[in-house]
């Protein structure tokens, strides 16, 4: 049995990767290249019921459930006002800042050490583990190392210095929180719209702030210096002429925002061709990253904690845990970031583009909602009792995994 274990990485993969494995006997170090008042990176994010449901093995959820707001209801219109789709997808919506401040102070509470200011900089394999250094110099050693550390994982690249980029798929994010303005709709319900040029979304706050996000097409990737350099005032400015010729509330909800959050990229990854090596292993987006649009990044990276725990305790070489681990998460995470390239598709697609979705989605979100076709996705349940060993043995491909329909 491992005995100490390095996570690097403190935003939401590493301190539940922490705490789940505490729970089989692993103790660990979490090491986050940040400093501690950094968390508020990001605007928010949706928890899809699959990953409220892995939180709840690691008894997360009631703390999770504390924070923002349900959004079990999604509503689809385009840029004339024109609806086209509603359906049910339990889910909660929170803060990002928020989400990642819960987790890291439960993780202290439950005694998990965090350390911060501490950015990756190299591991090797030793005869006994493994031993990390870090940028400020210091170094760390331990049975193994779990690179929680995102899309831009330098675990992954000491893994595998031929590890593939992260693809840019042609969208910007920015967003932020308004108040002091009355918009259609209701708590509970996430608003999409198609504009013609910009993709918009947003929900309402049960005490009435509006929280919002905007997509505007980038066929280039900017670089991180580019888009600092874009002001808010500049943000806001190009927001206003995207949605101009739109029918909806964005108008008016980006002009009630006090502060527009500065952009980003948005990226995937097709595939990670390598996990792990004898003592090192990825998870969350640094194995996997999906797109914003198949909701489902958060979940994907807790659901990958509870079964790696799984794994390292029920298999006791290192290297088979790692082979099982990624052996019983693979096809399904790829499968959500190829879900999640075919959402964003739609939300930059041109005029011709546009009216094809606009004339199909309707027809092919029914039929989805009467097959219930994205059950797989959303039903996904881990058994925490159900030994690993044996759903590996039988080849089922999930490990202690039971799928409620």
């Amino acid at each position: 049995m491992t005995n100490n274990t390095l996570i690097i990485g403190g935003g939401i993969a590493g301190p539940v990767t922490a705490m789940a494995l505490q729970r089989v006997g692993i103790d660990s170090d979490v090491y986050e290249e940040y400093d501690r008042g950094s968390e508020g990176a990001g605007a928010f994010l949706t928890l899809a019921i699959n990953g409220l449901e892995a939180l709840r093995v690691l008894d997360l959820h009631d703390l999770v459930c504390d924070l923002g707001m349900d959004s079990p209801r999604m509503r689809i219109s385009n840029g004339r006002g024109k609806p086209l789709a509603s359906f049910a997808q339990p889910s909660r919506t929170l803060k990002r800042a928020d989400l990642y401040q819960a987790l890291r102070d439960e993780a202290v509470r439950r005694g998990i050490r965090i350390h911060y200011g501490k950015r990756l900089e190299d591991a090797s394999v030793t005869a006994d583990g493994v031993r990390a250094v870090f940028a400020d110099g210091s170094t760390a050693e331990g049975d193994l190392l779990i690179g929680a550390d995102g899309l831009r994982s330098r675990t992954r690249t000491i893994i595998d210095a031929r590890a593939p980029r992260a693809r840019h798929v042609g969208l910007l994010n920015t967003g932020g929180f308004a108040h002091g303005i009355t918009v259609p709709g209701e708590p509970g319900t996430s608003y999409f719209i198609f504009g013609k040029r910009c993709f918009f979304g947003y929900l309402i706050h049960p005490d009435g702030e509006v929280w919002w996000f905007a997509n505007p097409p980038s066929p280039k990737e900017p670089t991180r210096e580019e888009l600092a350099a874009i002001s808010p005032a500049q943000w806001r400015a190009r927001l206003m002429e995207l949605f101009k010729d739109d029918t909806g509330p964005m108008l008016d909800i980006i002009g009630a925002t006090d502060h527009i959050l500065a952009g980003w990229n948005t990226y995937d990854f097709p595939t990670v061709p390598t996990w792990f090596n004898e003592r090192m292993v990825i998870l969350g987006d640094a194995a996997h990253a999906t797109s914003p649009s198949s909701g489902q990044g958060a979940s994907m990276a807790i659901e990958d904690a509870v079964v790696l725990a799984k794994c390292l305790r029920d298999i006791p070489s290192t290297p088979d845990a790692f082979a099982a681990f990624e052996r019983l998460r693979r096809e399904r995470v790829e499968r959500i970031v190829a879900q999640g390239r075919r959402n964003g598709s739609g939300k930059a697609p041109g005029v011709a583009g546009a009216f094809v979705r606009d004339l199909f989605l309707p027809m092919v979100m029914r039929q989805m909602a009467r097959k219930n076709s994205l059950a797989w996705m959303h039903d996904y349940r881990i058994s925490w009792d159900d030994p690993t060993v044996t759903a590996v043995s039988n080849g089922l491909g999930v490990q202690g995994m039971r799928s409620v329909w």
